[in-house]
Formats: structure tokens, sequence, C-alpha cells
């Protein structure tokens, strides 16, 4: 069995053994929905269908935005440019005999995605043509991210490369060494300052030079605990957040850890398990928990400041901040707006279909994709 495979069984065992299963058989409902007064009303602004062609718990792709088009696509070699005002498609591109697991990433003028057999594909951002492909050695369940000449790629087997933007050529490569089972996803790596730095499903997080891969720091996020292999799970399946010097992290299993950018120091941490990932706004470190609570941490110290724990057992996405809220989707196809202030809730709408990839803020737009394969958008209301 390989190893993709074995930690897909690995991700499926895992859901049924959090707390929001009662027994091997026959899991807890997600908590019912709460009623509230809406503090205002999200405006429907357009929608786009394209086919999912998404395994299950595939969690590899998402719609990314370059500031001028909104890139999407799907498991069956499938990627669109779009108008991000209106969903009007600007142009699309036919990979064939090709099964998409990661991505889009854009930058420099490309369109970057990740395949099933470890292929990393460059289109064109202007027009969608195909400008480079080249063969890794093994799954890519993240969008690949570009700086300047280096595009940066994390496989499933723990390694990190840098290609060369113009032509794909492999420039430098590091791994790390990953457990035999582990959850399934990666986490897509982040470029702060000169450092590329990505998350590893032995629960440590790796930084290196963007332009030779030399390693600047290498630290233990989570230590892995408890006697099954289980319970000693401590994946970084979401991307860190760079804020100027500083970076935030979360594991599965593990913590929240507030780090220095440059050398890897820790500067405070607190226990929590997320598999999705967490956000920042001016003051605070939002999380999405395994079990389904979004948190809110002090940035300055990590003290909880709030928790919203009526969305239990809905498996949600990575946070992401719109002005005054916090929005994260559901799998029950339900997206949510949370005080940033106080965690309650602000407003809801039905997507009409379960939500994997976080939502995507583009200007006043809230943007999401099903794993059904639609792509909506939402445009606040007065609030």
């Amino acid at each position: 069995m390989t190893r993709s495979a074995v930690a897909l069984l690995c991700m499926v065992a895992v859901l049924c053994a959090l707390p929001a299963c009662k027994s091997k058989t026959k899991p807890d409902k997600p908590m019912a929905l709460v009623d509230f007064p809406a503090k205002f009303k999200p405006q429907h602004a357009w929608s786009a269908s394209f086919g999912s062609g998404l395994p299950k718990l595939e969690l590899g792709l998402a719609p990314v935005s370059d500031g001028q088009r909104l890139y999407v696509s799907n498991g069956k070699g499938k990627v669109w440019a779009l108008n991000p005002s209106n969903g009007k498609q600007l142009w699309k591109q036919r990979l064939q005999n090709t099964t998409l697991s990661g991505g889009p990433g854009a930058g420099g003028g490309l369109v970057l995605l990740g395949t099933a057999s470890g292929a990393v594909i460059a289109l064109n951002a202007a027009d969608g043509a195909q400008r480079w492909r080249t063969q890794l050695n093994a799954e890519i369940l993240s969008a690949p991210v570009v700086s300047g000449e280096v595009v940066v790629v994390r496989t499933v087997d723990g390694k990190l490369f840098g290609l060369a933007t113009s032509d794909g050529k492999q420039r430098w490569v590091t791994d790390q060494q990953v457990p035999r089972l582990s959850l399934r996803g990666t986490s897509t790596p982040i470029i702060s300052g000169e450092y590329a730095i990505a998350g590893f499903d032995n629960g440590r997080l790796l930084a290196v030079t963007v332009s030779g891969g030399t390693t600047a720091w290498d630290v233990a996020v989570s230590q892995a605990r408890g006697s099954s292999e289980l319970q000693r799970l401590i994946d970084i399946d979401s991307p860190a957040v760079a804020d100027l010097d500083e970076l935030y992290v979360v594991g599965f299993q593990g913590h929240v850890a507030r780090l220095s950018r440059d050398t890897g120091r820790e500067i405070w941490s607190h226990e929590i398990s997320s598999f999705r990932g967490l956000a920042l706004d001016p003051v605070g470190v939002l999380v999405t928990t395994a079990e389904g609570e979004v948190v809110k941490l002090d940035r300055a110290g990590g003290a909880e400041r709030w928790r919203q724990h009526n969305l239990l057992r809905h498996s949600l996405t990575r946070p992401v901040v719109q002005g005054t809220s916090v929005v994260v989707g559901d799998a029950q196809g339900y997206l949510h707006w949370l005080s940033l202030e106080d965690g309650s809730f602000q407003a809801r709408v039905k997507v009409g279909g379960p939500l994997s990839a976080a939502p995507l803020v583009v200007g006043n737009l809230v943007v999401v994709q099903t794993d059904k394969g639609a792509i909506k958008a939402w445009r606040l209301g007065t609030h």
C-alpha cells in the first residue's frame, strides 16, 4: 500500500477517533445550528459550476487570486481564470490525462498546480498556456508558491523543493523524516522575507533560504504523545502565517505557537488541536479546532479571548478575516460570519455543498469552492 493510501485511510480513522465520534460505527451528529438575530445580510454576488472531480477528503484544491484574476481548478485537470467581480470566464485550460491535487498557486505571472502523480505544472496567468511541467517524486496536496526566481513545492513524502520559475528545473531540495501514518494533507509553504517556511507531518516547522534551500532553522512545534500511532499524530497540515518578524503555526493534537521568524524561537504556545489552520487579526489569533470550535487567542501572550462552541462537529474550514468578522465554512454547506470582538454569530448563508477549502476574501467578496465543484461569491451588505 502506498503512503498516500495509508494516509487517506488514517485520515478516516482519525476523524472517527476525534471527540466528534461516539463510537467507531456511529459518529455524533453536528451540533444543531442556533438561531440568532443577523447583524447584516451577505448578498449573493455570482455562482459558477465546473464539476468537482474531487475524491473524498481531497484537501489540496482551493481558489486563489493574484489581484487581477481568480483561478480555480478541479481534479480532472481543468483550470479556469475568472473575473472576480462577476465570475465570468477569462480563459480555460484542460490538462489531458492529469489528476490535479494541489493548488492553484499564483504569482510572478504564473498559475501553478500539483498533480497526484507528482508533477508541477506552470501556466501563463494571462492566457492559460502551459509554460513548463516538472516531474517530482510524490503526490502534491498543497499549492506551490512563487518568490522571485524560485517556485517552492511541498510533496507528501516530506520533501520541500525549489524550482526555477523560468523553466521548472530543480534548484534545491530538502526533506524531513515523516511518520509512517499521517493525516491526508500537507502544509502549503509560505514565503516570508528571505525564507521559505513549511510545516511537516512530524510536527516540525522548517525555514530554508529561498535562493539556495539552506536550512535557517528547524524547530519542533509539537511532541508526539500517547502509545498508539493515532494518538501520536502531530501533523502540521495548514500554512504558517507570518506578520513582520513573527510566525504563527498550529498542529494536530499539538499547539498554537508564536515564533520568531528569524530564529524559530518560541515566544509562547497554547495547547490546541487543528488540521485546518489559523488566521490573524490586529490583536488576535483565530483558530478552527479539530473538534469544530472557533477560538481567539491574544497575539501578545496566547491567552484565550473567546471560544465559540456552537459549531462542534461541523468540520470547519480554516478561518479567514473579513473586516470585523471571522468567516468559516463547514461540511454541511454553510458559511458563518462571527464577530472578531466576542465570537458571536453575525450572519449565515447556505452555500449548497460541503466546504473543505477555506473561503477566499477578494476585496469585499467572500469566494468559496464547494466539494461538488461550485464556485460562489457573496458580497457583504451594510454592517
